[in-house]
């Protein structure tokens, strides 16, 4: 829980994506739950991330909270090819939906 308060409230990313990455690669499968939590508001406040997360966050299912404010708060041209095709397929599929309303 100490990762997501740091997050929240240490002003230089720089200091807190080390123990972000950590939390990530933990072997407790809460602590690493609480490393993507932690990398969410990163990317929220500080609109930044750093590719020992980003290559760490790739071994976990897609649609968790990071992912989600990765992509709404980091320059998208930051972010990596896997994760800029995981939100265009879902693009798609709310168009798709969207479109099948009308």
């Amino acid at each position: 829980m100490a990762v997501i308060a740091l997050a929240l409230n240490h002003p230089e990313p720089d200091a807190i994506l080390p123990r972000v990455a950590r939390a990530l690669a933990a072997g407790d499968p809460e602590v690493r739950r609480q490393g993507v939590v932690a990398l969410a508001h990163v990317a929220r406040l500080h609109r930044t991330v750093d590719q020992r997360c980003l290559g760490l966050l790739r071994g976990f299912p897609r649609g968790n909270e990071a992912d989600d404010d990765l992509w709404s708060f980091v320059d998208h041209r930051r972010l990596p090819f896997w994760l800029r095709r995981y939100h265009a397929v879902q693009r798609l599929v709310w168009l798709v939906r969207d479109s099948r309303r009308d």
